[in-house]
């Protein structure tokens, strides 16, 4: 017996335009072998957003969109596969094309976030400097604040370490660093890290410390583009805490709200 799917008219903010589905579905992966997808791609990735946005649970998923199996299960396979940083490095592209710059940075900035932590299983430390236990992420983005790399840990490790975790995440031979040349760091990253990464990645660590007489909160030079990316990150309900058990999945959480920002950009 075939059981067909309930299908709801009713329409979230969170949907894909046309025009914006029309930009993203060459990005999502092909698949010609296998049997056939009975359910619409779009449907699934308006699924996704809405997840990223309003922070529900996967099993609370409204009857307008598949059953969250279907939802989560290409959400892990296509996550295994590397297509959501895949899918936010070529919109990254096509952004730095559409405002007149080189589709690779040269410069970057770098930083890292601790969030708290649900009552999930999972990877997870106590941050003594920020007293969060939870997990922390690190971010690399480029002079307009879009991601290059990012990398979910537990909050006890250390600024330095989920920098190198970073940089050798990235590589030189997938071509999104083979051209950057900077990155701009705060204080809390080490010397060792700057060394490293001008020995093995012949890129310059520049650190930019706060005034010496700075008392409160301040805007730093090349520093805020970072902190304005994480306020972006700050607007998905699903990011404000952590409810992945795996490391992988936060990552991919984190992929898929930077994609909805950077496709509203585009369109």
């Amino acid at each position: 017996m075939v059981y067909a799917e309930v299908v709801n008219k009713q329409h979230f903010i969170t949907d894909l335009t046309n025009v914006q589905w029309k930009l993203i579905r060459t990005m999502l992966p092909y698949e010609p072998y296998g049997r056939p997808c009975r359910i619409s791609k779009r449907r699934i990735l308006n699924a996704l957003c809405y997840i990223v946005v309003t922070g529900g649970q996967w099993r609370l998923l409204p009857l307008s969109f598949p059953k969250w199996q279907i939802v989560y299960y290409h959400f892990r396979r296509w996550q295994k596969q590397g297509y959501w940083s895949r899918i936010c490095h070529m919109l990254r592209s096509l952004c730095r094309q559409w405002e007149g710059r080189h589709k690779h940075p040269t410069a970057a900035c770098l930083d890292s976030q601790s969030f708290a932590g649900s009552c999930v299983i999972g990877e997870r430390g106590y941050d003594a400097a920020k007293r969060i236990k939870g997990r922390k992420r690190h971010l690399l983005v480029d002079t307009q604040g879009l991601p290059l790399g990012v990398v979910v840990t537990g909050a006890n490790v250390s600024d330095s370490a989920g920098a190198k975790q970073l940089l050798k995440s990235l590589g030189r031979k997938r071509g999104i660093t083979k051209k950057l040349r900077l990155i701009w760091v705060d204080g809390g990253y080490k010397r060792g890290i700057i060394e490293w990464c001008d020995k093995w990645h012949s890129i310059n660590m520049q650190v930019v410390n706060a005034k010496p007489n700075q008392k409160g909160f301040a805007v730093q030079p090349r520093r805020w583009v970072v902190e304005r990316s994480f306020s972006w990150l700050n607007g998905h309900r699903r990011l404000a805490r952590n409810y992945e058990t795996l490391t992988q999945c936060s990552e991919a959480m984190i992929w898929l709200a930077f994609m909805q920002i950077m496709i509203k950009r585009l369109t």
